[in-house]
């Protein structure tokens, strides 16, 4: 399906608007719901994206350079924008029916909210406000409007939230950057993040402070991220994923990049103990601690997740935080 394809609307609010309009003493833009038309689609369905100019070159077999190196917050946002938005098609294509167009589901393992209850229990979830920070194509956000809630669905990404469009739901649409949320203090009951924007920015501080100060008092927070063990081993779901390669102490960021050396994709490594020290110097208080197990009825391989490595070796950690 063609963009021109996709009726309703996203709301963009790019970082740096936001900071400016902050600076001039002007507030948070407003965020305004939309209903879409059209039929109900499914994320099973093929995807038809046009390259833009400047990809070209990756369909002639350009295979970006994987390395460890710094990257600042900057271009840290830069590069994740831009893969995203290259590999949402592809990326829905291939997980989307491991996703489902209205589950929540907290990562590779297939832990679902529905059974873990880690924002509350679902008849609790009616009337609350809640936040999805890096939602794709809004999955958990369509599941929360299933509960009777008021999701949020934000991503950096605008194909992502394209995605989001095509597949509907009744919900606002906001493409923006995680550590400069476009809404008032004390706007939200909830927040959560299934593997979104923490693990790709250069100081999480940025992103939970900013959660803490959009969530209401007594708010919550559920967030997961890779397991920090999981840096220690190489990414791979067979038995080659099993052994020790890399200090697990080594925050060097995971960086790949094209031919002239910028960043085209980065993820950060923090250690368990950096995660918790970042929830707590943000103001949270962490309630629980969630590394879930790998269940027999999972036989998919996702990346590095896969049945053999998740019997031996967590692959996922869920962080539980509340606003006192």
């Amino acid at each position: 399906m063609r963009d021109s394809g996709h009726p309703g609307r996203i709301a963009t609010y790019p970082a740096e608007k936001i900071r400016r309009q902050a600076a001039q003493g002007r507030g948070n833009p407003p965020i305004r719901p939309f209903r879409r038309a059209g039929r109900k689609s499914t994320t099973r369905e093929p995807i038809i994206q046009e390259p833009e100019a400047h990809d070209r070159q990756w369909s002639e077999g350009f295979e970006p350079e994987a390395t460890r190196r710094d990257a600042d917050v900057t271009e840290s946002t830069r590069a994740n924008r831009g893969w995203w938005d290259r590999n949402a098609d592809e990326y829905q294509t291939e997980h989307g029916t491991f996703l489902g167009d209205d589950r929540f589901v907290w990562g590779p393992e297939g832990l679902d909210e529905v059974e873990a209850g880690l924002l509350g229990r679902p008849e609790e979830l009616k009337g609350k406000d809640v936040l999805e920070i890096g939602a794709g194509a809004a999955q958990c956000a369509r599941w929360l409007a299933a509960q009777g809630a008021r999701p949020v669905a934000l991503d950096l990404s605008h194909r992502q939230l394209q995605h989001a469009l095509r597949i509907g739901g009744a919900f606002p649409l906001v493409c923006a950057d995680a550590c400069a949320l476009p809404f008032a203090d004390a706007s939200f009951d909830l927040a959560c993040s299934a593997y979104g924007a923490v693990p790709f920015v250069a100081d999480p501080r940025l992103v939970l402070r900013e959660v803490y100060r959009v969530l209401r008092p007594g708010g919550r927070f559920v967030f997961s991220v890779t397991h920090p063990i999981r840096w220690a081993f190489p990414d791979e779901p067979g038995p080659e994923g099993l052994s020790v390669s890399a200090s697990y102490f080594d925050r060097t960021p995971y960086v790949e990049q094209d031919e002239q050396g910028r960043a085209v994709y980065v993820e950060h490594h923090r250690t368990l103990g950096d995660r918790v020290r970042d929830v707590v110097a943000s103001g949270f208080r962490l309630v629980d601690l969630v590394e879930p197990e790998w269940p027999a009825w999972n036989t998919s391989e996702w990346g590095g997740w896969s049945p053999l490595r998740g019997s031996l070796i967590p692959g996922t950690a869920i962080f539980v935080c509340e606003r006192d």
